[in-house]
């Protein structure tokens, strides 16, 4: 099957659906909650997509299928006076792991933000994620240096 990158329109129905399916796909793994998205979410998550300046998001297709997401997030790096792309969520759906789909996501994504003058791509992983992490290696990603942790204050 043949694979393709679409950028995500939120004023697109079909697209908006897709989202959240591949959404609770991956809310629905053990590397996500482990249970699916509570359906309040549904529309607070397209409304508040939709409302964010920064929100710029990628679909893999295989033929005419939506085999995965990433939904990313432009920031700026004021060492690098350039835009930084932060992928937030980086989806496949199970059926669609085995094909290829994460890595030409991946690429297609480091592409667009090569051609587009941003100073680099980051992104978050799980430490016992490790299928996510052998990706990211092969795709040229690796611990900050000096190494970075994420720390965070809910509310």
């Amino acid at each position: 099957m043949e694979l393709s990158i679409l950028q995500v329109d939120l004023h697109n129905d079909l697209h908006c659906a897709q989202v959240i399916k591949l959404l609770n796909d991956y809310m629905n793994d053990p590397m996500g909650n482990n249970a699916p998205m509570d359906e309040s979410l549904v529309p607070k998550i397209i409304a508040g997509l939709q409302s964010y300046a920064g929100y710029l998001g990628f679909f893999v297709l295989s033929g005419d299928q939506f085999a995965g997401l990433a939904n990313c997030n432009q920031n700026f790096s004021t060492f690098k006076a350039k835009p930084i792309l932060n992928i937030h969520d980086f989806i496949v759906a199970p059926e669609f792991r085995t094909i290829g789909a994460g890595h030409f996501l991946m690429k297609g994504i480091l592409e667009y933000a090569s051609q587009n003058g941003y100073c680099r791509v980051n992104l978050e992983v799980r430490e016992d994620n490790h299928a996510a992490k052998s990706l990211y290696q092969k795709m040229g990603f690796s611990e900050c240096e000096p190494r970075m942790h994420f720390w965070e204050k809910n509310f």
